[in-house]
């Protein structure tokens, strides 16, 4: 921008002392940073004790090319966004294209003021403490926070008029009954840690109908106040006890909360000063947090010995402000419990549980029995139904299965002696009725349905599982399906195989003779576990008399 001219003159030194003077004052630059798409005002120096003698003020940019802003007129000013007013320069919307030098000069220009403008359009680390401005204040103590007016218009410009101040921190609008003196001044009562942040003021001003805004940035440092603040040791207490294990490694942290950089915290072993060397067996080190203005010593034992164990540990902290703190503390060696009988509590848990399962499983028929019988469990909800079972015969192959007498006398037990209330076709069913629809309906009203082995020349209802064995699938039918102990199934005609599915989907019980018509016997605590819960006690039951002729349809 300048060219050095080597010359030989012969001058007054009085002249080359004011000569000396005006080249050192117009090469002063005056830095400028501004962010993208907002106003910024470039202010001629006025300079008082000076006689202009009526020279005019000269704006010149030096951006592109060489421009003299002054006679241009004020539409090609706005075209570029710029305002020559009195000793302003005003940018009013900033972009890349105003980057650059400038100047001001009166007359032939032996006064100029030069000014070096940048814009920026992301806020990096170069340009953030060029543009940031400090605050600093304490704690429950009033806060004011200014908006800085730098390179802003002033009162006086013409047309440009301000309209409005607005506070934000952390990108979140600020109450404005805090705000004074028009919004240029943000106010707290009373200054909390939380208050601490960069707060951000934009300034607005109206130029012909539109807004136009300049944003300054305020860092705010919240202090405790220093008649309050003390140095002190937060952790550990005093005579706090740790447990070691001896030939292990330990490490014990003393945090101070500091008041100055001149606070120091160390460890003493008995009456000495632990060292930092970290080749010996006990030593400390210590870090400090500069942004929470803590400091942390850590006392190291590599191998605790029993000579550790007899010593006195102390952790000091010196300030210049205030007296020493001392918190000491003891080491003891940890106690190792025994785990003996918490493994034999475990185990004896594992083998009684065991114990509980397996003979549940052996016994869990009995078990159920006994709170049906004896705790007189029975069912209380209502399902709809009108019968707990469904007697149904099916035709055996063999002569195996129960003649007329057995099949009359598994229906008094379940009825007269554990209450179970049946669905007998040739009882319940009335007269006139299609058999299928018949059995349909009783199937439909029970619980469950119980298929009783008979012998082929009682064959009545036997043929039915054939039409009805879809129905009984489609239900989801809970069925049991008595079997007797020499029951052989044929291996021709499709009735063996229809048996064979019901048998795999029910429950199976075996009828053994004359062995199981006692009622405690096997087969009726077995066909009684099956069975749903009666919805009623079971009646008092007397030995019926012997059955000579029955003639039953199941």
């Amino acid at each position: 921008m300048f060219e050095l001219v080597k010359m030989t003159v012969r001058v007054n030194p009085i002249h080359l002392y004011f000569l000396l003077a005006t080249v050192v004052y117009a090469q002063t630059v005056e830095e400028i940073y501004v962010k993208a798409n907002e106003m910024v005002v470039l202010l001629c120096p006025d300079y008082r004790g000076y006689n202009h003698g009526g020279a005019n003020l000269t704006w010149t940019s030096y951006t592109t090319q060489e421009m003299d802003l002054t006679n241009m007129s004020s539409a090609e000013q706005r075209k570029m966004d710029m305002l020559v007013l009195g000793s302003n320069l005003v940018i009013l919307k900033a972009s890349v294209n105003h980057q650059g030098n400038y100047s001001c000069s009166l007359g032939s220009g032996s006064s100029q003021s030069w000014f070096m403008l940048t814009v920026y359009i992301t806020l990096s680390r170069e340009y953030e403490e060029m543009i940031q401005y400090s605050e600093t204040c304490y704690t429950q103590e009033s806060c004011k926070l200014h908006c800085p007016d730098a390179n802003s218009p002033s009162k006086n410009t013409p047309n440009i008029t301000r309209n409005s101040i607005t506070w934000h921190k952390d990108g979140k609008s600020l109450p404005e009954d805090r705000f004074l003196n028009e919004g240029t001044v943000y106010y707290l009562s009373s200054t909390e840690k939380k208050d601490r942040g960069v707060y951000t003021c934009t300034r607005s001003y109206l130029y012909l109908d539109q807004i136009y805004n300049m944003s300054f940035t305020v860092v705010l440092d919240v202090q405790p106040r220093k008649t309050d603040k003390r140095a002190v040791i937060k952790s550990p207490h005093e005579n706090e006890i740790f447990e070691v294990d001896l030939g292990s490694t330990n490490v014990i942290n003393c945090t101070a909360d500091l008041y100055s950089d001149f606070d120091v915290v160390s460890w003493m072993v008995g009456n000495s000063f632990a060292e930092t060397n970290n080749n010996l067996s006990v030593f400390y080190n210590s870090t400090r947090d500069n942004d929470s203005e803590e400091m942390t010593a850590s006392l190291v034992f590599t191998k605790v010995s029993e000579e550790d164990l007899s010593k006195r540990y102390t952790c000091k902290l010196e300030s210049a402000s205030q007296n020493p703190a001392l918190v000491s503390i003891n080491l003891v060696q940890k106690e190792h419990r025994s785990y003996v009988p918490l493994s034999v509590s475990i185990v004896g848990i594992l083998v009684v549980m065991v114990i509980t399962v397996v003979s549940y499983v052996k016994f869990k028929i009995d078990i159920t029995l006994f709170l049906r019988d004896t705790l007189g469990c029975h069912s209380s909800t209502s399902d709809g139904k009108s019968y707990d079972a469904f007697l149904m015969c099916y035709t055996s192959d063999t002569d195996a299965g129960l003649d007329a007498h057995d099949r009359k006398w598994l229906e008094n037990v379940l009825e007269e002696k554990f209450g179970y209330s049946l669905c007998l076709y040739d009882r319940d069913v009335l007269p006139g009725k299609a058999v299928a629809e018949a059995v349909l309906d009783c199937i439909k009203e029970s619980r469950m349905v119980v298929l009783v082995p008979t012998s082929a020349d009682l064959d009545s209802g036997s043929g039915l599982l054939s039409a009805i064995h879809e129905a009984l699938v489609e239900r989801q039918t809970h069925l049991v399906f008595i079997k007797t102990e020499t029951k052989k199934v044929s291996r021709s005609g499709s009735l063996p195989e229809i048996l064979q599915h019901l048998g795999e989907a029910g429950h199976c019980v075996t009828w053994n003779g004359i062995n199981s018509k006692p009622p405690s016997s096997s087969f009726w605590k077995q066909l009684r576990y099956y069975l749903p819960a009666t919805h009623h006690p079971p009646k008092l039951w007397l030995l019926p008399q012997t059955i000579h002729d029955v003639n039953m349809i199941c």
